[in-house]
């Protein structure tokens, strides 16, 4: 058995130092309830980036800029000791940890954001860096476009785990590809939420033969600290629900055994059995013994994407 860990609790937004430090607090929360598995929302590090759906690009250019500037300052390089508190965090309570980040691009322009999921192994190393392939309407003047690359799933020592980032998970030939490696755990971090978003965790777990954990993001506008540019104007309404959460837990088949957590900030636990994904795939195995491979195929270019490569 898996006990599973859902953080549905605030970041410090815009901060990574501390929201950093607060990832490390709640693993060790986490695992002090026996979590083999902790999961994060949607961009966690430093927050996602919920003012792009209040902002009007154009006439809030500049109040715009200023955010972003701060965003892009606290982004996380993964080619620099940002993440090594949670590495270290990981190997000492010796949980797998789902982390999903505002990433800064060190590679290229190094002024790139993208909106990315990493998987951590008990052993404290990086499994697998996962971009958000396609950035969701207003998401696109924030972060880059992702690639193939980490579209993958890997073993850990909860089983086979995948996953895909919010709308990413309304891409049917994304979801075959984590489907097509057996993926056994099959996590959803996103800024989603609702009766639309919990039916689509049930399609995914029915589907997919797996176990799916939504991973939603709980956040009242008293959240966002009084630091934050514009907030007298963004968030004036300190009760005000900018997410209602709804995480949950789905078992292969569709039946909810956790969740949804609506309204409330906290974690939410659950055992769960990994054999019953490969159980369930008898009935229906959309990439194996259900698929039709004389009609369909699939090809995945899993290839790093870069504008510019130097030959010496």
């Amino acid at each position: 058995m898996v006990k599973v860990a859902v953080i549905q609790k605030s970041p410090v937004f815009l901060n990574k130092t501390k929201t950093i430090k607060r990832v490390v607090e709640l693993v060790s929360e986490a695992s002090s309830s026996g979590a083999n598995l902790v999961v994060f929302p949607e961009t966690y590090i430093p927050g996602y980036p919920d003012w792009i759906w209040r902002l009007r690009p154009q006439n809030d250019q500049e109040l715009t800029e200023k955010i972003h500037a701060q965003l892009l300052a606290n982004s996380v390089n993964l080619n620099s000791d940002d993440m090594e508190a949670i590495f270290k965090s990981a190997k000492k309570h010796n949980v797998t940890i789902v982390c999903n980040i505002n990433e800064r691009d060190s590679e290229n322009s190094q002024t790139t954001i993208y909106n990315t999921n990493v998987i951590i192994g008990s052993n404290g190393k990086l499994l697998n860096r996962h971009r958000k392939l396609m950035p969701t309407n207003p998401e696109r003047m924030v972060w880059g476009f992702g690639d193939a690359s980490g579209l993958r799933v890997v073993e850990t020592d909860c089983g086979k785990v995948g996953s895909l980032i919010c709308w990413e998970n309304y891409m049917p030939m994304a979801r075959y590809a984590l489907y097509a490696q057996g993926v056994e755990i099959y996590v959803a971090p996103t800024w989603d939420s609702g009766d639309t978003w919990i039916s689509s965790m049930r399609h995914i777990a029915m589907e997919g033969a797996c176990w799916v954990i939504g991973s939603g993001s709980a956040i009242k506008a008293s959240d966002i600290p009084q630091s934050f540019p514009g907030k007298d104007i963004l968030y004036p309404d300190p009760d005000e629900w900018l997410n209602t959460g709804d995480s949950v837990i789905v078992a292969p088949g569709g039946e909810i055994v956790a969740g949804p957590m609506r309204k409330k900030q906290g974690i939410l636990y659950a055992e769960i059995d990994i054999a019953k994904s490969s159980a369930a795939h008898r009935k229906l195995d959309v990439s194996g013994h259900y698929s039709r491979p004389d009609i369909f195929k699939l090809n995945i270019n899993t290839d790093s994407q870069s504008p510019v490569r130097f030959k010496k």
